[in-house]
């Protein structure tokens, strides 16, 4: 080996490597973006309070009272407060994108005057690990020491675990939801972020230019296919979580309009980022710095409750936010206010978006 080459070789490798800002992006850019991402969502893990919305049917008896100040002595909670007659706090849970609640039954106070078993309902989101294991600890240790109070260790007071939405829900129906959503962004924005700025570059659309096909008509045509691809993505994610793993969800008509809008949102996102960028390498940064925070930081593998305040407003800032809470409302808990008012924020997005693609994207180069 003649390390003299290898010398003279190794600053020509190096500018080769620089020039490509994609390879760039992979080695130093996604490590950093990945590490402030995680960082920011698990960096109160362990530290900060769960909310826990209290629904108290017991008429904020001195019983119910003085087991709500204990729960809250273990620093764990937040308590706030649900009226009674918002009827099923699971379903309200489940309309406000809350991750868990505590029920207080009628006759609280007076089953423990009179030392007769009671129950307490006590709701988590299972796909929130880190809130349910902190709400289930904090009420387990509050129940617990007012057994040993009134009845020297016996089960006089106990909770029932329930899933907010359903009982039957599991981890996997909770993340299929997100899971569609990270489908309906991946696919077109990757794509068209390729397509418009490596065919401008081979002079495709040069060639485009001279049919009879308009800007609109082509943008319209790759829009339908990728609402058809998210259509058999939504069917085969909700069929294999069912068939494989139990899931109990299904695709019902509060989940179409997400797989129309939201594609219509991120093809026109793409084509800009990709109509934007002088070479097809800068364009895929481009399309990468877009999608990866968006990817992590709208509820696709991890609840938006249980990031950090500030986090949570990045969160709402985020187109793919709204498509995912309308997935969660249309699957899950079938809230069709909900899933209509993420809809039409999402389409109010998209047609932005959309009227901005058909507007700055060109045939040919200025």
């Amino acid at each position: 080996m003649n390390f003299k080459r290898v010398a003279v070789y190794f600053p020509a490798f190096a500018k080769g490597y620089i020039r490509n800002p994609l390879g760039l992006f992979f080695a130093l850019v996604f490590p950093i973006i990945l590490i402030l991402i995680f960082g920011a969502v698990f960096s109160n893990v362990g530290s900060s309070q769960v909310p826990l919305a209290v629904q108290n049917l017991d008429h904020n008896s001195a019983a119910s009272q003085e087991f709500l100040k204990a729960l809250n002595a273990t620093q764990a909670v937040q308590v706030s407060f649900v009226s009674p007659t918002v009827g099923n706090l699971s379903n309200y849970l489940a309309q406000n994108n809350l991750e868990a609640g505590l029920v207080i039954p009628a006759g609280f106070g007076a089953a423990l005057a009179n030392h007769t078993p009671v129950h307490l309902l006590v709701f988590t989101n299972p796909a929130a690990s880190s809130s349910t294991g902190l709400v289930l600890g904090a009420v387990g240790g509050t129940v617990n020491g007012v057994n040993l109070e009134l009845a020297n260790g016996q089960p006089l007071l106990s909770f029932i675990p329930l899933n907010v939405g359903s009982q039957l829900y599991t981890y996997v129906d909770y993340l299929i939801p997100g899971l569609i959503g990270f489908s309906v962004l991946v696919s077109p924005m990757f794509s068209m972020v390729n397509v418009s700025s490596m065919w401008r570059r081979d002079n495709l659309f040069r060639q485009l230019s001279l049919t009879p096909l308009t800007r609109s008509e082509w943008l319209t045509a790759a829009l339908l296919w990728y609402i058809f691809l998210s259509v058999i993505s939504a069917f085969l994610l909700v069929g294999v979580g069912k068939f494989l793993f139990g899931a109990h969800v299904t695709i019902t008509w509060l989940v179409v309009p997400f797989l129309i809008v939201g594609p219509m949102l991120f093809v026109s996102l793409g084509l800009l980022a990709g109509s934007v960028s002088k070479t097809p390498e800068s364009a895929a940064v481009i399309g990468n710095i877009i999608t990866f925070p968006m990817m992590f930081l709208s509820g696709t593998f991890f609840p938006v409750a249980d990031f950090p305040p500030y986090l949570q407003n990045v969160a709402h800032v985020l187109p793919l936010y709204y498509v995912i809470q309308g997935l969660n409302d249309g699957i899950l808990f079938n809230n069709a206010a909900g899933a209509f008012q993420n809809a039409l924020i999402t389409l109010i997005i998209a047609v932005v978006f959309f009227v901005l693609a058909v507007r700055l994207f060109r045939w040919r180069d200025e």
